[in-house]
């Protein structure tokens, strides 16, 4: 049998992921082949030359295999970053998106002064949220909530391993209805925003992930409308609401907000300039 290089192998990888329409085939081929032999992609650049055993080109043509299908890298690694750290994903939770980074920031500023913030992540997922701004916020307590207990495990675990488990607790509940009555400096959430509609001309890899976290209803404001109605009675006098929004929501979601009797509502735009934060202040 041919024993590949390194280099050898991301090529023939990376032209057929091409063939299967996926949008960075090189990119996709080296952090699997990386993974795979339990390196970074530096370190793959150093072993270009590196002779693979059989067992490695079996291991790494499975997982070739199912990206071809359009299954998420991040699926097949089992971990994704965001802000600077690294998170165990599957198939339970959302991928976490750069985009996400924005709503961290503007919960930072509005945390920083505070003594002991608590802050409510509705929508936890696999945690990203809630565990990156106890990390950035170290005197917070984040109540983390989530409908799925496979996606609760995984921000346990995500918590545990980053560290920040003592200021984080979990909460299995539908939106706001197993939530026992407490107040909060804070509630942020990323809900679920996609029409209902749009669903089939999504990405295919993006159909992998849980419909459940991706699905906003008819118009996708479904659960903006459930978060704006029920947060006012959980928010201290003065606190604030922070929502991750899709790209054309802002005008729609500050209406709901305002006619809830929200006040100071803003729309904070991603890097592209499109709508994808909503900061709001209950009085």
């Amino acid at each position: 049998m041919k024993l590949y290089t390194v280099q050898e192998l991301v090529t023939l990888s990376a032209n057929y992921l091409a063939s299967k329409g996926c949008k960075t085939p090189r990119l996709d081929a080296e952090i699997l082949l990386a993974h795979v032999l339990g390196m970074d992609r530096l370190h793959l650049y150093l072993n270009l030359e590196r002779p693979l055993e059989k067992d490695e080109v079996d291991a790494y043509r499975q997982l070739i295999g199912r990206r071809g299908k359009r299954v998420p890298v991040a699926y097949l690694t089992g971990k994704k970053e965001f802000y600077g750290r690294e998170f165990e994903v599957n198939e339970s939770v959302l991928i976490p998106r750069p985009e996400t980074e924005i709503l961290i920031d503007q919960a930072v500023s509005v945390l920083k002064t505070m003594p002991s913030p608590r802050i409510l992540d509705m929508c936890t997922g696999s945690g990203v949220i809630a565990i990156t701004l106890a990390h950035l916020v170290p005197q917070a307590h984040v109540l983390a909530v989530d409908i799925s207990s496979e996606a609760l495990a995984i921000a346990k675990r995500n918590a545990d391993r980053l560290g920040v488990g003592d200021q984080l607790s979990f909460l299995q509940s539908d939106m706001f209805t197993s939530l026992p009555q407490q107040q909060f400096d804070l509630v942020c959430a990323n809900p679920p925003y996609i029409p209902s509609d749009d669903w089939e001309n999504l990405d295919q890899e993006v159909k992998l992930e849980p419909k459940i976290a991706l699905d906003g209803g008819q118009d996708g404001l479904d659960y903006y409308r459930i978060i704006i109605a029920k947060a006012p009675l959980y928010l201290t006098v003065g606190g604030t609401l922070i929502m991750e929004i899709g790209w054309n929501q802002g005008q729609a979601v500050t209406a709901l907000a305002q006619a809830r009797g929200f006040v100071n509502c803003r729309i904070v735009p991603d890097y592209a300039g499109k709508d994808r934060v909503v900061v709001m202040q209950w009085l």
